[in-house]
């Protein structure tokens, strides 16, 4: 999942390029005091879009690929965890789709008008702001479960579930549209303007897409630690809570990792005070830092390549939905042994046997 403030417009003539030419563009000694060449700044770029290209991005647009069509397959037996997985999975293979765009797009000569530099800006952070949400429902929904085990299945029906998945996709929405709307009338007379270059905006992207679903996600998180630590103090199944530990951790570390250097790269520029007399086209900051924006935009799209693994791919009931599915649609004996061998050694057996493996039995 990353913002829209990655992507800037350039100048909209070519009186305003002479400009910039003739005269310095704020932060642009900031940007070389890295020490390295605008050649080996953009080598280095280059390099870690391959590494993500070839490595992190089959994962995540595989991945979630695979979540939409499995979990659809099996829609007779969907849950209410299954449609936040599949609504997930969906804003998340979005912005993998679209990270080919955005990590190769280095010298940023994609967004050399403010109108296509607005439109991405929309429609990203809407994929961003989804993808961000569901995440933190899903913290919250797992903690209720655990919290109301008793009263689970009431408050945790597909009805209801329907009725989240509706409400976080016009939640992502209307945070996106409503600041638009508002920046977008004090801005028409710009003709560089670009709705990720406000700094208000930036400051909501911050806010309402970082440290608050951090602080929910964190807490939900704790209580649910601490109620397995509690739990097996007084009870045994402790192989399986640890596992259930290990997999809380993992949650919230990813999400903290990929998101992090984003949000501090712009709070950095958002704490720091404007050049005075600094034309409003060249003001942008990822201009200044290239190769940290590009960076910390390469650890912000991981995040929606490595949710997969984490919140699919590690638990017991898709895995066997994935057995299910493959060994349905492999109808050659010898290619069904050997999609079933290889699926048998990447995702060994579960201890116990799901609804969908017994159902199907």
């Amino acid at each position: 999942e990353v913002h829209p403030g990655t992507m800037q417009p350039a100048a909209a003539n070519d009186t305003s390029a002479e400009l910039n030419l003739s005269q310095p563009v704020p932060g642009a000694a900031l940007g070389n005091q890295t020490g390295l060449s605008e050649h080996q700044q953009y080598a280095i770029g280059l390099f870690l879009s391959c590494l993500y290209t070839i490595f992190l991005f089959p994962i995540g647009f595989v991945g979630n690929l695979l979540i939409l069509v499995v979990n659809i397959s099996f829609r007779h037996k969907m849950t209410a965890p299954d449609l936040y997985f599949i609504n997930l999975a969906a804003a998340d293979l979005v912005l993998v789709a679209d990270s080919l765009i955005e990590v190769f797009n280095l010298h940023e000569q994609y967004y050399d008008m403010a109108v296509l530099c607005t439109f991405m800006s929309l429609f990203l952070q809407i994929n961003m702001y989804s993808s961000v949400f569901f995440l933190t429902w899903m913290s919250f929904d797992r903690y209720i479960a655990l919290a109301k085990a008793m009263r689970a299945g009431l408050l945790r029906t597909k009805q209801q579930a329907r009725l989240s998945c509706g409400l976080i996709w016009m939640a992502a929405v209307s945070a996106t549209l409503v600041p638009f709307t508002a920046v977008q009338l004090r801005h028409t007379e710009e003709v560089c303007f670009c709705f990720a270059d406000v700094r208000e905006v930036q400051w909501l992207e911050v806010t309402l897409g970082f440290v608050i679903p951090f602080a929910v996600i964190g807490l939900c998180y704790s209580l649910i630690v601490r109620a397995l630590v509690r739990a097996h103090r007084h009870r045994g199944l402790r192989p399986r809570r640890q596992k259930a530990l290990r997999m809380i951790f993992a949650v919230v570390l990813v999400f903290f990792i990929c998101w992090l250097p984003e949000n501090v790269f712009i709070s950095v520029h958002l704490l720091r005070r404007a050049q005075p007399g600094a034309a409003p086209c060249t003001q942008s900051f990822r201009h200044a830092y290239p190769l940290t924006g590009h960076i910390v935009n390469l650890a912000a799209f991981s995040n929606s390549c490595l949710n997969p693994l984490i919140y699919s791919f590690l638990g017991e009931t898709f895995r066997d939905k994935l057995r299910l599915y493959v060994e349905q649609k492999t109808n050659l004996p010898a290619v069904n042994r050997f999609c079933h061998a290889v699926l048998k050694a990447v995702v060994p057996d579960s201890a116990e046997q799901s609804e969908v493996k017994l159902s199907s039995a």
